[in-house]
């Protein structure tokens, strides 16, 4: 287990069905979601598909260590951990069939860079939704193409025209058109999870940015609530 995973929270575990979003449920009755990782499921389609079908193979026939760093469970109780099947570690393998996307949590980062740069492999081998690169549907998205995406999870990459601040909100623009434009925010709320990270050392760059896309009066948004969100591209 890599050592960015945390301590073990349940060992020796038998998973008796993968329920349809994804959730694993053991045989004591817990229930487990694979943080750190969202499957192809918002969209019918053979990626979803095949997403719990490996998923359910992995976990099938082996008994599974889950670990967890706080906080461990989510609204719904369910424990939020990285698994491990007969040294197969289940986020990984998912991302690397291209059966995954990166998905970051405001409260935990745990293993966010290997995560993604397991998700990045699957992406260059066009692997599972990653298929048909440019025309598939779970693909990296450019900021021009956020119209029309709002309440879906995107992942986006631009180039960064301008940083500000307004009304207690950073914002990371990624066109000149303030009014139509696509831009990453950050919340007054969540700009304490920011401490230390200059946003102004990523004006002009290209970054990528994931997260729910978001309609604030016309215009597409992400809302970043932890610095992992943000990938420098150059």
């Amino acid at each position: 287990m890599p050592r960015c995973a945390g301590p073990v929270e349940i060992s020796n575990a038998n998973v008796v069905r993968v329920e349809r979003n994804g959730v694993l449920v053991l045989s004591d009755g817990r229930a487990v979601e694979l943080e750190g990782i969202r499957l192809p499921l918002s969209q019918p389609g053979p990626a979803g598909v095949q997403a719990l079908a490996v998923l359910r193979g992995m976990t099938a026939s082996a008994t599974v260590t889950f670990t967890a760093v706080p906080p461990k469970e989510d609204r719904y109780d369910r424990v939020r951990a990285q698994g491990f099947a007969g040294g197969t570690w289940l986020q990984a393998a998912l991302l690397e069939k291209g059966l995954a996307r990166v998905a970051i949590s405001p409260d935990r980062n745990e293993c966010s860079v290997e995560l993604l740069a397991a998700e990045a492999r699957g992406r260059a081998g066009m692997a599972g939704a990653w298929e048909g690169g440019a025309a598939s549907r779970y693909r990296v998205r450019s900021p021009e193409e956020m119209r029309r995406t709002a309440g879906t999870f995107q992942v986006v990459e631009g180039r960064v025209t301008n940083i500000g601040q307004a009304g207690g909100r950073a914002f990371i623009d990624f066109s000149d058109d303030w009014q139509r434009g696509f831009s990453a925010i950050i919340a007054p709320d969540d700009r304490r999870r920011f401490r230390g990270y200059d946003l102004n050392e990523l004006a002009a760059h290209r970054i990528r940015v994931r997260g729910i896309v978001q309609d604030y009066r016309g215009r597409p948004e992400i809302a970043l609530s932890n610095p992992s969100q943000i990938e420098s591209v150059d």
